[in-house]
């Protein structure tokens, strides 16, 4: 993926990594649309970078996507690169069915299925283009569990895979899959995240990202040094204690 110079659309970008992201990307030149559930954030959004484009996107809702993903290829038919931002994470009990089941019904629905749709949704599109790019994320707990998160945990390890996947099947066209693997970052994905002491700051995670993405155009996996300690756990024979260390230490899986 080239630094600059894209159409960017980045749904789940009305906060957090994704908003942080979304800035960075359009401060090195290039066009962004941010996508989110909520108008009245997208407006404000809009207000502050009037250059932004701004579509209404519930990425747990099938027939949002296609609603939306048919406002931005009539708005932007240059479109070509997709970042499947939007996800959430639940603290659950797996004792008994109420302490789990609608929690990882609306993980999956949202983490899973909601970037595979999205792809569905833009895939033809992106392959007519001469070259393009679909950013996936996953996370450090996809490599290395955080026990009160099971569902966001298995939602994250089923996006590695399904990007390896689907790398290798659509390596006979233009379109890149790169992998963005964070750590626990400073957001609100969970409550208190903001101010643990063991989540990277926002901005030094995006900066970082962006100096991996300039540096290393065809990259697959986006891989900041603070998520190295997860990712590669099981090879360095270490899982074990890292899968201790991280639910010992951490509420949050860093």
């Amino acid at each position: 993926m080239n630094i600059s110079g894209n159409t960017i659309f980045i749904p789940g970008s009305t906060s957090g990594i994704g908003l942080a992201l979304a800035h960075a990307l359009a401060d090195k030149g290039n066009t962004v649309i941010v996508g989110g559930r909520r108008a009245e954030l997208l407006d404000q959004i809009a207000a502050q970078r009037p250059e932004f484009g701004a579509v209404v996107i519930d990425t747990s809702n099938p027939d949002s996507i296609r609603r939306a993903a048919d406002e931005v290829l009539a708005k932007y038919p240059e479109l070509d690169t997709v970042v499947a931002m939007a996800g959430i994470m639940k603290i659950e009990d797996w004792h008994h069915p109420g302490g789990f089941l609608e929690s990882a019904e609306s993980v999956v629905t949202t983490n899973v299925l909601g970037p595979i749709r999205l792809i569905g949704a833009f895939i033809e599109h992106l392959q007519s283009r001469p070259s393009a790019t679909v950013i996936t994320v996953s996370s450090g707990l996809a490599f290395a569990p955080l026990k009160a998160t099971p569902s966001y945990n298995a939602s994250k390890a089923a996006i590695h895979m399904l990007t390896e996947s689907v790398r290798m099947q659509l390596a006979d066209t233009g379109v890149q899959f790169i992998e963005l693997e964070p750590p626990s970052v400073a957001t609100d994905l969970l409550p208190g995240q903001r101010e643990s002491s063991f989540a990277m700051p926002l901005p030094d995670f995006v900066a970082e990202v962006m100096q991996i993405l300039e540096s290393q155009p065809e990259a697959k996996e986006i891989q900041v040094e603070r998520v190295k300690f997860l990712r590669y756990a099981e090879a360095r024979g270490e899982y074990d204690k890292v899968v201790a260390t991280v639910n010992s230490a951490d509420p949050h899986g860093n």
